[in-house]
């Protein structure tokens, strides 16, 4: 008996570590410019060559002193100015302040800025300056090194470059990184029906949603999408569509063709020229998600219809592309909320339901159902903000019970 025709349904927890445990990196690595960066996975630990702040700066637009050095009558001369990117290092006078604006370096002898606003200029004098109340050491001085020290790991291999990521970098002057090349995943669709957006519909025909779905997901994601369109349900064209897919790609990922149905091809062609890990799982919506290996690639078999596409591509597909991208994903943080409405389930699958999450005015987290949950209702997730997550043993929720919650992250976003 193989791991199709068991009893009972694989638990999405077995799924996901079995997903985790079987994929590997399946790229290599490349160097780009600062400029190209975003988005990319790291391949090494960046390193901090300088210290930020390179050298000790003013906070603030005011007077840099020496504090043990303040007067009673709080009243000092002024030395000298300094501006952000002045060079000269010129000292601290005994026994006098230096005017220095935000940024700029603190003179040697210095070891205070006080801000302008809590300082006077003497009217018959404009080089004496008042400080209007008590000044320590240190104060609105940004300290050399206080934010990253030289040979620091500032962002760790894995990481997926984000936008502060990229101003970090630039921060430390790095201009070029090393990265994951880009994953090859290949995608098409699968099925008679499946009619392109923009062509009138005929009577039994459907828009094919799903590939133009996963495809948005995947753009936000550091792989190179190969789009092979719609497969007719036609064993030699699935056939052909996955040798294909096979050659030009390291995640094959089909929509459509899982399910049990007699045009449904794609187990039977697995069979023959790869091989299916696991197939149909307690999850809803999502049951017929199918995982295996082609002979160079990996598989993954998303469900027919929209809402499942979508939820199983998240909460499992994303598990493999993160492992063979070489990417440390952080999985959504799951979190509790008081459900404000009844939610329909029965024993047995783990259930993903669309729900919108907000905060009451005593600031407790609620979450409401969109709606009709059908696996084929995609306005459940257009009007979603977070998944409701039902445990696979759960039976109805009724109002005011707390759930589990996850709000959307990458790649919903």
């Amino acid at each position: 008996m193989d791991c199709c025709s068991q009893p009972g349904l694989m638990p999405i927890e077995q799924a996901r570590s079995l997903l985790s445990d079987s994929a590997s990196l399946k790229t290599q690595i490349q160097t780009v410019s600062l400029e190209d960066a975003l988005g990319r996975v790291l391949a090494e630990d960046i390193v901090s060559p300088i210290n930020i702040p390179p050298f000790d700066n003013s906070a603030m637009d005011g007077y840099a002193i020496c504090a043990e050095q303040l007067p009673n009558n709080k009243t000092l001369p002024l030395s000298h100015k300094v501006f952000a990117g002045d060079t000269q290092q010129l000292a601290l006078e005994p026994g006098h302040c230096v005017r220095i604006m935000t940024g700029a370096p603190l003179p040697p002898g210095c070891d205070a800025v006080e801000m302008q606003e809590n300082t006077e200029i003497n009217a018959d004098n404009e080089q004496q300056i008042t400080f209007k109340q008590p000044i320590n050491k240190g104060k609105n001085v940004r300290l050399k090194g206080e934010d990253v020290k030289q040979g620091q790991v500032v962002i760790p291999a894995k990481t997926r470059l984000n936008s502060s990521h990229i101003g970090l970098l630039a921060t430390l002057g790095i201009n070029e990184i090393s990265v994951q090349s880009l994953l090859k995943v290949a995608l098409f669709s699968s099925g008679d029906e499946l009619i392109q957006p923009g062509n009138p519909l005929k009577h039994g025909q459907i828009y094919d949603s799903n590939r133009f779905a996963i495809r948005a997901l995947l753009a936000k994601l550091p792989v190179e999408v190969i789009d092979l369109g719609v497969i007719a349900d036609d064993k030699q064209l699935v056939t052909e569509a996955f040798i294909k897919a096979d050659q030009v790609a390291d995640i094959v990922i089909c929509s459509g063709g899982v399910s049990v149905g007699e045009a449904d091809y794609t187990k039977m062609v697995l069979d023959e020229i790869g091989d299916i890990n696991f197939w149909k799982l307690a999850i809803k919506p999502g049951k017929p998600f199918a995982y295996g290996n082609l002979p160079n690639s990996y598989f993954i078999g998303l469900p027919g219809n929209p809402v499942s596409a979508y939820v199983t591509f998240y909460k499992l597909a994303m598990l493999v592309i993160a492992k063979a991208c070489g990417w440390d994903y952080k999985e959504p943080l799951a979190i509790p909320a008081k459900s404000l409405l009844d939610f329909k389930k029965s024993p047995g699958r783990t259930d993903y339901q669309r729900g919108f999450a907000s905060i009451s005015s005593s600031g407790q987290l609620e979450v409401k159902s969109t709606g009709a949950q059908g696996s084929a209702i995609f306005t459940s997730l257009t009007e979603a903000n977070c998944f409701v997550v039902l445990e696979q043993d759960r039976g109805r929720v009724s109002a005011g019970e707390m759930v589990t919650i996850e709000m959307f992250a990458e790649p919903i976003l």
